[in-house]
């Protein structure tokens, strides 16, 4: 399965010693620290799969043999391949990590006739980690500290005393160039080491210094309980920095997996089977100590798939205990926003996903210090439906005693009411939606069955066009404007320029005209780069949620061309593009021609006839550029 006894500097960890670590390791204790199980009869535990994502538990623990199996993905093996494949450790830095939690002190040899020797140097992982738990004491230190008084006093007007500051091990970093960096070094640690954990950078003189100075400091711990970063908040008006500034991306630090508090929320998550997301390191800390010991937040990042995939196994989220997640977004539009983007990713969970907002849009820490414990406890507790908030928030942008501001609401509202993973209440939320719209039942429905199938809702808004009606998300003139989308998402450095050379105006199916229009928002694809950085910008300029779930769809989807896209498919799918377009203004026109006297309105008929020669002219070039592609 794995090899052992792997030479670590010049030795190998003595078999006696491995056989000890498998002995007095608790396979159990190991995982659950990381993944919530529940019995599975015959003494067997489950839980959801750390390795791949699923629903129903696969992943089964057999503590008395001290092993784990997934029946789903097939990963297998004890405690030590578990670390192996968990953390991404070496085997001998998971056989260290095992043996320093059960205080086996492990022995080195040469080789098998040997001696024991001393103890070599621990693994990268151990080595970071200890870097940052030296860390963490020194800044601990620096926080009584008459320099650190602002520090202090930050946490003092947030309502955190002394006790709350040692219970999250908030720290100060001081105002000196390199106090932390020379006092690691004197502990044995070394300049790579240093640069490698985040805790010191070059300097342009080629010195090491500190990355932290003059900053309240939060250390970051995994679910297990290790420090693997620090946030940073800046506390004085002279410093140019950003407000937060977090520990950079290091081999234990990433931070689309980590979750400020779970080390300390989560065997009550998993106890509550409900977990609290909130803002930042203040909310986390001011929820804990109101009472609501399941608060977690992200670091420096949007919530995402990766939060998602630890909270689930935390929360047990699966067909046999379906989970909650409750999000306390601010109720500004930014906070609205972010509640949007979590609603995309409602259907990854289980369980059921509620927001829930201060009447006077305080976030938690705030709450607590205008109306004390008591009212964050209240906060949870009137928590709403994720899907309740976001279609309240999409109704509301329209003028709803208008004919055209319902059934514009409608269009943008059915997307929503299709994607509620619970089919039954589906129902019951298109009978709210027409009562709230004050319309009646049967369109309601019908746009709900429309986006359920994939399809556009029957009328789908659309500038003010000269074409013809909506296309079907199957034709040909929708999948050139999709071809078109993909090029500007995947390639916008060969495809910009003739990208936004074409007027958003070309497009006619509503959902491409909504991330067209997102496109240009974002700045238009002739100044990106691509990577997953252009695409976000992009999904954050959608306002509609079926336009940003198509963007994430067609950021991955393949183009329709064999081998790579050159110059000359970007020309010929814009080509193809304008010319739908243009052959339907034409149609419209010699429409309108039919129409006008030529007797009567002489220079308004010619007028038209010029226009239409020009068309006709531009049809033909494109068609030549569409090089037989039409």
């Amino acid at each position: 399965m794995y090899a052992e006894g792997v030479a670590v500097m010049a030795g190998r960890i003595r078999d006696e010693d491995i056989a000890l670590v498998r002995e007095r390791t608790s396979i159990a204790d190991v995982i659950s620290e990381v993944v919530t199980l529940k019995s599975a009869g015959g003494g067997n535990l489950k839980g959801l799969c750390p390795f791949h994502d699923e629903k129903s538990p696969s992943f089964n623990v057999s503590p008395a043999r001290n092993v784990f199996y997934c029946f789903g993905c097939g990963v297998g093996g004890d405690a030590i391949k578990f670390l192996m494949d968990a953390e991404h450790l070496g085997f001998v830095e998971s056989v260290e990590s095992l043996a320093a939690r059960a205080n086996i002190q492990l022995r080195y040899v040469e080789d098998d006739r040997s001696t024991p020797r001393a103890r070599p140097q621990q693994g990268q992982r151990q080595r970071l980690v200890a870097a940052h738990a030296a860390a963490v004491d020194f800044y601990r230190a620096q926080l009584t500290t008459a320099g650190a008084r602002p520090a202090r006093e930050f946490l003092a007007r947030r309502g955190f005393d002394r006790a709350a500051a040692e219970r999250y091990g908030c720290g100060f970093a001081p105002d000196g160039w390199d106090l932390l960096t020379k006092h690691l070094r004197q502990q044995g640690f070394s300049h790579d080491e240093l640069v490698t954990a985040g805790l010191s950078r070059p300097a342009r003189s080629g010195s090491l210094i500190d990355r932290f100075r003059r900053r309240l400091m939060w250390p970051i711990r995994d679910i297990t309980g290790d420090v693997i970063g620090f946030g940073a908040r800046k506390l004085f008006d002279d410093d140019d920095g950003p407000k937060y500034l977090n520990t950079p991306e290091t081999p234990i630090y990433k931070k689309s997996h980590v979750l400020y508090g779970i080390d300390q929320a989560k065997r009550e998550i998993a106890k509550q089977g409900k977990v609290v997301v909130v803002e930042g390191y203040t909310d986390v800390m001011a929820c804990h100590l109101a009472d609501v010991p399941t608060a977690v937040a992200t670091c420096g990042t949007a919530f995402g798939g990766d939060h998602i995939s630890v909270l689930r196994r935390v929360l047990f989220d699966s067909d046999e205990r379906a989970g909650e997640i409750i999000f306390t977004f601010d109720g500004d539009a930014a906070g609205q926003k972010a509640a949007l983007r979590a609603f995309e990713d409602d259907q990854r969970f289980v369980g059921r996903t509620f927001i829930a907002v201060s009447p006077d849009n305080m976030d938690p820490c705030d709450l607590r210090l205008a109306k004390g414990d008591l009212a964050v406890r209240d906060l949870v507790a009137r928590r709403e439906p994720l899907v309740d908030f976001a279609l309240r928030h999409v109704i509301n942008r329209f003028d709803l005693d208008t004919v055209d501001g319902r059934v514009e609401a409608m269009r943008r509202a059915a997307p929503l009411v299709a994607k509620i993973k619970d089919r039954e209440k589906r129902p019951e939320y298109v009978r709210k939606l027409a009562g709230d719209l004050g319309m009646e039942i049967e369109p309601v429905q019908r746009a709900v069955l429309t986006a359920a199938h994939g399809q556009p809702t029957a009328g789908t808004p659309a500038p003010a066009r000269r074409g013809p009606a909506t296309p079907a998300v199957d034709s040909p003139r929708s999948m050139v404007e999709r071809e078109a989308l993909k090029l500007a998402l995947q390639e916008p450095v060969l495809a910009g320029p003739m990208f936004d050379a074409v007027e958003a105006g070309d497009y006619q199916h509503p959902v491409h005209v909504v991330v067209r229009a997102a496109i240009a928002e974002a700045g238009g694809a002739a100044g990106a780069t691509g990577g997953a950085v252009w695409i976000e910008r992009v999904r954050d300029a959608c306002d509609d949620l079926a336009g940003q779930a198509l963007v994430g769809e067609l950021a991955v989807e393949p183009l329709r061309i064999d081998g790579e896209p050159d110059p000359r498919y970007v020309s010929v799918t814009m080509a193809r593009l304008q010319w739908s377009s243009v052959t339907g203004r034409i149609r419209d026109l010699k429409s309108k021609i039919q129409r006008v006297n030529p007797v009567s309105h002489k220079d308004e008929y010619f007028a038209l006839f010029g226009e239409l020669l020009s068309l006709e002219q531009h049809a033909r070039a494109l068609r030549e550029q569409a090089a037989g592609g039409l």
